[in-house]
């Protein structure tokens, strides 16, 4: 229901062929992260979501230099500099990474961003903003689940279960937002070429 593995392996080996021959540091940042598959931009959204301790959704550069390491991104200081400078518009010395990591999201089409959004509306039943194990129930079918299936796991696990699908490894907590949602989602997007496969592919997936 969420990228192919198929996919995925297009696209990370495709990122690391890219990377090779990159030189535009923004470009070689979003490579590096769709190297790591449909989660790696999402990934590093929580990994400044965590460092951003008084919640003002704003980094300053040593900030973004120590969210970039403790990600495992490489990108040279000069270079971190650059891409940090780009989004400094104003020049106070911090950035958005809201405004960040938009941009950082490969480019979709409205189509594909319409059909991930009715999805995203279809599993959040409370119209919070927010996915929760409670809006998963009768939206998704847990007991087709083979661990459900063999006892293994509770119906709570296997909704936890797919959850984490969208949630990043660093900061598991259960609740999907629509930008972790559209973060996930154009990781997929960018495995796939055409607009009317991946649209196709997200209606059957959603059932929409």
């Amino acid at each position: 229901m969420s990228g192919t593995a198929r996919h995925d392996q297009e696209m990370v080996m495709r990122a690391k062929k890219n990377l090779a021959t990159c030189t535009d540091p923004l470009e070689k940042l979003r490579l590096q992260c769709l190297s790591r598959g449909s989660a790696g931009i999402k990934g590093l959204a929580r990994v400044f979501k965590i460092m951003d301790d008084d919640n003002n959704r704003s980094l300053d550069f040593k900030e973004f230099l120590k969210g970039l390491g403790d990600y495992g991104v490489y990108v040279e200081k000069n270079e971190a500099q650059e891409i940090f400078s780009v989004f400094d518009k104003d020049g106070s010395g911090t950035v958005d990474f809201d405004e960040f990591l938009v941009t950082l999201r490969p480019a979709m089409s409205n189509a594909r961003k319409d059909v991930i959004m009715q999805a995203f509306r279809k599993l959040d039943k409370s119209g919070d903003g927010v996915v929760t194990i409670e809006d998963l129930k009768g939206v998704y079918n847990a007991t087709h689940h083979p661990k459900y299936k063999n006892g293994e796991w509770t119906e709570e696990q296997v909704f936890r279960s797919f959850l984490d699908n969208f949630d990043s490894p660093y900061d598991k907590d259960g609740q999907v937002t629509k930008e972790e949602f559209l973060n996930y989602y154009s990781g997929v997007s960018a495995s796939i070429d055409s607009d009317v496969y991946f649209v196709l592919m997200m209606r059957n997936a959603w059932k929409l």
